[in-house]
């Protein structure tokens, strides 16, 4: 009767964590197409703006500005539960806990980008000169360390996850990691043409995976994960 009653209990103040716990990992499914959908129609439909001339970030600017700066913070947000969800999720074995954490500080580089707006460059918003600032204002220079820091860390949080897949004899699921922090940063490194579009599509590639990713903890029974303990 004692047995039967304890387990009950725990049954019934698990529930609840479970129940958040999911709540979180689910905020990783819908970051992405969130920040994506709402960029590419932006972009699409902003007077002045060319992805494949300007970088998303300078969205931020002008009457509209505050949609891209709002698209920022809730990604980030987003992104944060789903770094709790994971560190929730992930209790043993390899990675469990630095995946968390770098994809934590992911998530803090989106906000900062969307915290701190960069300065006009490039020709956006209309009218201004079309090239790079001789100079930036600290609130351009915040901006500035926004992507290196966010995507820095997400691709070094794929292979700590890929080096975990490998080691719980998921191959598959490993290479495809490994290869998705390979592409990603091939496409956001800021060097050779068309720097704008390709950082778009390394944003885009980065969320994909990570969708995907929480879909896969989502899926997983918390109590029989290989080498993940129960909640």
């Amino acid at each position: 009767m004692t047995t039967s009653s304890t387990a009950a209990a725990l049954t019934a103040t698990d529930s609840p964590y479970r129940t958040s716990t999911r709540m979180l990992l689910t905020a990783g499914v819908v970051a992405g197409p969130i920040f994506v959908i709402t960029g590419a129609v932006q972009a699409l439909t902003r007077e002045g703006f060319t992805l494949a001339h300007q970088p998303l970030s300078l969205l931020s600017l002008d009457d509209l500005g505050w949609i891209q700066i709002t698209n920022f913070v809730l990604a980030g947000l987003l992104s944060l539960a789903f770094a709790v969800g994971v560190g929730r999720r992930l209790r043993t074995g390899p990675g469990h806990r630095w995946a968390p954490r770098l994809l934590a500080v992911f998530a803090i580089g989106l906000i900062i980008g969307g915290v701190f707006v960069p300065d006009p460059a490039l020709g956006y918003p209309v009218g201004t000169p079309d090239e790079i600032p001789s100079s930036f204002s600290f609130h351009g220079i915040m901006h500035a360390i926004a992507p290196p820091l966010a995507f820095g860390s997400l691709i070094v949080a794929l292979l700590v996850i890929a080096r975990r897949f490998a080691t719980q004899d998921q191959g598959t699921a490993a290479i495809a990691t490994r290869v998705t922090a390979v592409v990603c940063l091939v496409l956001v490194a800021p060097v050779g043409p068309g720097t704008s579009w390709r950082l778009f599509v390394g944003v885009a590639l980065g969320f994909a995976w990570i969708a995907a990713f929480a879909v896969r903890l989502l899926r997983e029974a918390p109590d029989t994960q290989n080498g993940i303990a129960g909640e």
